[in-house]
C-alpha cells in the first residue's frame, strides 16, 4: 500500500532525570514503551533525540555562582572587569552575570544595540532613526539612554534588562557602570580585563580586543571550562549554553556525549533489529518573526550526535520539477516523471538548479529545530523525541 504520511515527530514521555540516572536504559525504554502504547514500530533511519538538559542533569553537570565567581577572580583579577555583549535572558545569563559580579569590585557592562546578538530588543531601528542614533559608531552612556529612550521593558517578558541587570551587579556587592556600543574594542576605554559574552561572534570579539590592547580577554567559553572547587564543567563551551537552576546554581551544557548517542544506537540495534539515528539537542535554530528572536543561545544545536546525521540534505524541489521539467505533464505521468528523477538524482545537488530554495542546513540543526519545537521549553514533559520519516522521499513506500 502507498504510504500517506511523511514526517512524523514524536514526543515520548519519559521519568523525571536526576543526576546518576541510566539514560540509555530509560531512553530506549521509554522509547520502545511509547511504540507499544501507540502501535507503531520503529524504523532504519529514525531519528532519537535527547535534550540536552536530561543529559547535563543525568552527569550532574553543575555549579554554584560562587564558583563562577573564584573562576572569574582568578583568571581577571577581581578588581574592574568589562562584560560585553550578553545576551538579555533571565534564565541563560542573569545567573551568570551574578557570578561575574561576585568575582569583582566593579563591573562596566556595556549592551548592544538595538538588541542582544540572538534578537531579543532594548529599543527598535525606528527609535533610534527618530533620535538620529548610529548604532555602528555611537556610544550611549546610561544617562543618554534614559533620556532619549526612558525605560524599555522586553515584548514578552516585560523586564527591564539595563535595570534588571545593573540589580544585580549591584547586589552582588559590585559597582556598576552601563553603556551601550557595538564596537567591541570600545570597552577598552574603560578597562582591559573583559569578559565577552557573545556566543556565535566571540572568536571576533577576542581577536579585536587583543588586537587593540587588551590584558586579559575571557569569553564565557573561558570561565568553568575546566573543575572549580569541585564543580561541574564543560571543557569546550565553558559558561555557554548554561541555564539557570536554582538563585545560586547552574547547569552547565552537557560534557562529551557521543559515546551515549553511540550506546543509545546500539542497544535500539540489539533489541529490534533497526539502526536509528541519536542526538543530543539544545536550542534550535529559527527566528521568531513578532519578537525578532533568534533561538539558538546555545553554542551549538547538538553536542553529540551518530555519524549517520553528519552533512546536509540532499534533496529536489518538487516544485521546480513539475513548473520546469515537466510542465506539460500531469496526473499519472506527472508522478511518474518525478519519481523517476527522485531514484536517480546525484548524490551531490550542490549547483543544480532542481534543488534550488531547499533548505541549505546542517541536519543536526534541522533535526534539532524540529526536536526544539516539538518539546518546547515548558511542561510538556517529553524530553526524548522520536522522529520518523525524516529521510523518506515521494518515492518512499
Amino acid at each position: 500500500m502507498e504510504r500517506r504520511v511523511g514526517t512524523i515527530s514524536r514526543g515520548i514521555r519519559c521519568p523525571i532525570i536526576r543526576e546518576g540516572d541510566n539514560l540509555i536504559d530509560i531512553t530506549v525504554d521509554s522509547v520502545l514503551a511509547a511504540a507499544e502504547s501507540e502501535g507503531f514500530s520503529l524504523r532504519d533511519r529514525d531519528v532519537i533525540a535527547l535534550t540536552e538538559s536530561i543529559v547535563a542533569r543525568a552527569q550532574g553537570n553543575y555549579a554554584t555562582v560562587q564558583d563562577i565567581a573564584d573562576d572569574v577572580k582568578a583568571k581577571l583579577g577581581g578588581e574592574t572587569i568589562g562584560v560585553i555583549f550578553p545576551i538579555l535572558s533571565r534564565n541563560r545569563f542573569a545567573i551568570n552575570l551574578k557570578g561575574i559580579a561576585m568575582g569583582a569590585k566593579k563591573v562596566v557592562l556595556m549592551l548592544s544595540y538595538p538588541s542582544d546578538e540572538v534578537g531579543n530588543a532594548l529599543l527598535t531601528y525606528d527609535q533610534l532613526d527618530e533620535a538620529g542614533i548610529n548604532p555602528y559608531s555611537d556610544v550611549l552612556t546610561l544617562e543618554k539612554y534614559r533620556e532619549l529612550f526612558g525605560e524599555n521593558k522586553h515584548e514578552f517578558t516585560g523586564v527591564d534588562y539595563v535595570d534588571y541587570y545593573a540589580n544585580i551587579i549591584k547586589d552582588a556587592g559590585a559597582e556598576v557602570e552601563i553603556i551601550f556600543a557595538n564596537q567591541a574594542k570600545t570597552i577598552l576605554d574603560y578597562t582591559d580585563c573583559i569578559i565577552n559574552c557573545d556566543i556565535h561572534t566571540r572568536v571576533r570579539t577576542k581577536r579585536i580586543l587583543l588586537a587593540n590592547g587588551a590584558k586579559v580577554v575571557c569569553g564565557l567559553d573561558d570561565i568553568l571550562n575546566s573543575p572549580v572547587n569541585g564543580s561541574g564543567f564543560n571543557e569546550k563551551y565553558g559558561l555557554l549554553g548554561s541555564n539557570k537552576s536554582t538563585e545560586d546554581k547552574i547547569k552547565l551544557f552537557p560534557q562529551e556525549c557521543k559515546d551515549l548517542v553511540v550506546a543509545i544506537q546500539e542497544s535500539i540495534l540489539e533489541k529490534t533489529g533497526k539502526h536509528v539515528e541519536v542526538m543530543v539537542y539544545g536550542d534550535g535554530a529559527f527566528k521568531d518573526p513578532q519578537g525578532k528572536i533568534w533561538e539558538l543561545a546555545d553554542p551549538v544545536v547538538s553536542p553529540a550526535f551518530t555519524d549517520g546525521l553528519q552533512g546536509t540534505p540532499n534533496e529536489l524541489k518538487l516544485k521546480y520539477l513539475a513548473d520546469n521539467d515537466f510542465a506539460n505533464l500531469s496526473g499519472a505521468e506527472l508522478k511518474e516523471a518525478i519519481s523517476n528523477s527522485i531514484k536517480s538524482k546525484q548524490d551531490n545537488l550542490v549547483g543544480n538548479m532542481a534543488s534550488q530554495g531547499t533548505t541549505p542546513r546542517q541536519l543536526t540543526d534541522l533535526i534539532g529545530s524540529l526536536c526544539d519545537l516539538t518539546s518546547g521549553s515548558g511542561d510538556k514533559g517529553t524530553p526524548i523525541i522520536l522522529i520518523q520519516g525524516y529521510f523518506d522521499n515521494f518515492t518512499t513506500d
